[in-house]
């Protein structure tokens, strides 16, 4: 297994752009990798995140994410073979009032 160092120093530097990636720590701040990962939408980023933190874990953490863009959240959802509904960004998004669509 790969060292938290050497994890984050295999992603994408553009995901960092406005942090120190030396103060990064992958296991105290895995939503925040997990969520950028998503955000940039990078096949290879995603890939290295999942061996990292293994499915299981890499679920629990997407599912607690306030935000996802739809796209994401369907391919998350049907990655991880679980209904959109479960998803904390999808019952927030939905109780969020927006004015009508015409």
């Amino acid at each position: 297994m790969t060292s938290d160092k050497e994890f984050i120093s295999q992603l994408s530097k553009t995901l960092f752009w406005d942090v120190d990636i030396s103060t990064l720590d992958a296991q105290k701040h895995a939503a925040y990798i997990v969520e950028r990962v998503l955000s940039r939408r990078k096949m290879e980023d995603f890939k290295l995140t999942k061996n990292y933190y293994g499915k299981p874990k890499m679920k629990r953490i997407v599912k607690k994410l306030r935000y996802l863009d739809d796209r994401v959240l369907h391919f998350c959802s049907i990655y991880f073979s679980t209904p959109i509904s479960d998803f904390r960004c999808y019952t927030t998004k939905q109780s969020n009032l927006t004015h009508w669509n015409y």
